[in-house]
């Protein structure tokens, strides 16, 4: 008995602290799936929107670019044969100006960078800087996807290629400089349309009636914006979809319309209940 008794003594501290350190692991792997359920569980919010003021918008117009600056609304339009970049009046959606592309060509996204406007194409890898003013051509540049969206945080160019990535160019030489992917929980495709809104990135999905919120840092939608119902007038081509966004930032008001709508809308986005 004495000899079992100091066998059993000999052994306890290794056995404690056996029982310590596999107490140890198991809490931390409930601590861990915690957590992670934590965030699996974590749902992007929805917003949606009140519409606060209806404007004429051109039915011709495939819409695939909008800016807003100073009181103007300029506008980029696509398809072969009918791609342009036109300014035009708010308030009666007038044509005050129109530059028409080469017919070889496939208009799409625009902003606005300091006293020029930069348009991509489609398919042909070229893009055109014009003069705000005038709309003359100043040069051209190059990118080797597909143009689709575009949009200015004030120091670099993002831009879309319908893809799930956003790409960084460089204002200056239009190089690369970096991308990002979007994604919410799982990679966010048919990037279209962008705007840059407080910070946050705006960017309509193709054929969807659904606008990303995104963060240009991580890539992260922090949030859906539901337009679902905006489009009260019927369209007899299943292209003609909601493309198409504007941040008056003088007003803080948001402009959206679509292609061949002949509405453009201001709207005011909300917390969806």
């Amino acid at each position: 008995m004495q000899n079992m008794s100091q066998e059993k003594t000999h052994r306890s501290p290794q056995h404690a602290f056996s029982i310590v350190l596999g107490t140890a692991v198991l809490l931390l792997m409930v601590l861990l799936l915690l957590s992670l359920n934590s965030q699996g569980s974590t749902k992007v919010p929805f917003y949606t929107y009140k519409v606060v003021n209806v404007y004429s918008h051109d039915p011709q117009a495939f819409t695939e670019g909008l800016v807003f600056q100073n009181g103007v609304l300029y506008e980029g339009t696509g398809l072969y044969g009918e791609s342009s970049l036109r300014r035009v009046d708010l308030q009666t959606g007038k044509i005050l100006q129109l530059h028409a592309l080469s017919s070889d060509l496939f208009g799409e996204g625009i902003t606005i960078l300091g006293n020029e406007i930069i348009q991509l194409t489609w398919r042909s890898n070229k893009g055109f800087v014009y003069d705000k003013q005038t709309f003359n051509i100043l040069r051209e540049f190059s990118y080797p996807t597909e143009g689709w969206g575009i949009t200015c945080n004030g120091s670099h160019l993002i831009m879309s290629d319908g893809s799930a990535n956003l790409y960084f160019l460089d204002p200056a030489t239009f190089e690369l400089s970096g991308k990002i992917q979007i994604y919410d929980k799982s990679p966010v495709t048919g990037l279209n349309e962008l705007e840059y809104v407080k910070g946050e990135i705006l960017a309509n999905v193709w054929t969807k009636n659904l606008i990303a919120k995104i963060d240009p840092n991580t890539g992260q939608v922090k949030g859906w914006i539901d337009l679902s119902g905006i489009q009260d007038f019927p369209t007899s081509d299943p292209d003609d979809v909601l493309n198409g966004i504007a941040y008056d930032a003088e007003n803080d008001r948001i402009l959206v319309t679509g292609k061949r709508w002949p509405k453009l809308f201001e709207i005011q986005i909300m917390l969806a209940h």
